[in-house]
C-alpha cells in the first residue's frame, strides 16, 4: 500500500482560500491526497469537481468517503478531459532529500530541485484552463521560483501570492495564477 498524502498546514492553507473562487465554478483538484481541497470546493458550491491523483490508493480512498466527487487516477493530465474554471494544485515541491523515506517522498519531493513537477504541471495545465480560468498552486519558500516564473511570462500568465504561511524551516506561498 502507498501512503496517502494527508492534510497538513500546505493543505489547510490551500483549502482557506478555496471559499473565495469555487462557487459555481468546474474545479479540478490536482494531486487531490486525502481530497480535503476538492471537498472543500464541493462544499463551497462548486458545479463540479474533479479529484486527480497519481496515487491509486488516494483515489480508492476518496471515492469510498461517498462525497460525489469524481476521482480519476492519472498521471497529470493523462487521462484529464476538458477545460476548467479553477484547477487547485498542492504537488510535490520540495528538493529531493535522499534521508526522507521512498514512499513518502512521492508526495512531497517535486524533483531533485524541487520545481520540475510544477514546471510539468504548469505546461499542462494552460491547456485545460477556460479563458478566465484561474490556477491556485502552492509553493515553497524551499522551491526555487526563477523558472517557474518564466515559463508563466512565456506562457503569457500572471502570478499574484495571496497569502503566505510561515512554518518551521520553509514559508509557504499560494499563487493564483491567471
Amino acid at each position: 500500500m502507498t501512503l496517502v498524502y494527508e492534510p497538513a498546514e500546505d493543505s489547510y492553507i490551500l483549502e482557506s482560500i478555496i471559499p473565495r473562487y469555487a462557487k459555481n465554478k468546474s474545479v479540478l483538484d490536482m494531486c487531490s491526497g486525502s481530497g480535503i481541497l476538492a471537498k472543500k470546493a464541493k462544499s463551497e458550491g462548486a458545479k463540479s469537481v474533479i479529484a486527480v491523483d497519481i496515487n491509486p490508493d488516494a483515489i480508492k480512498s476518496i471515492k469510498k468517503q461517498k462525497t460525489n466527487i469524481k476521482a480519476t487516477q492519472s498521471n497529470l493530465f493523462s487521462k484529464v478531459n476538458g477545460k476548467f474554471d479553477l484547477i487547485i494544485c498542492n504537488p510535490p515541491y520540495l528538493p529531493e532529500d535522499k534521508r526522507e523515506p521512498k514512499d513518502s517522498q512521492k508526495a512531497t519531493t517535486g524533483g531533485k530541485k524541487g520545481d520540475e513537477f510544477i514546471l510539468k504541471f504548469l505546461k499542462q495545465a494552460v491547456n485545460h484552463l477556460n479563458k478566465n480560468g484561474i490556477i491556485l498552486l502552492l509553493l515553497s519558500s524551499l522551491t526555487p521560483q526563477g523558472k517557474v516564473k518564466l515559463l508563466l511570462i512565456n506562457q503569457g500568465m500572471k502570478h499574484k501570492v495571496i497569502t503566505t504561511k510561515k512554518i518551521f524551516f520553509e514559508t509557504l506561498q499560494v499563487w493564483e495564477i491567471k
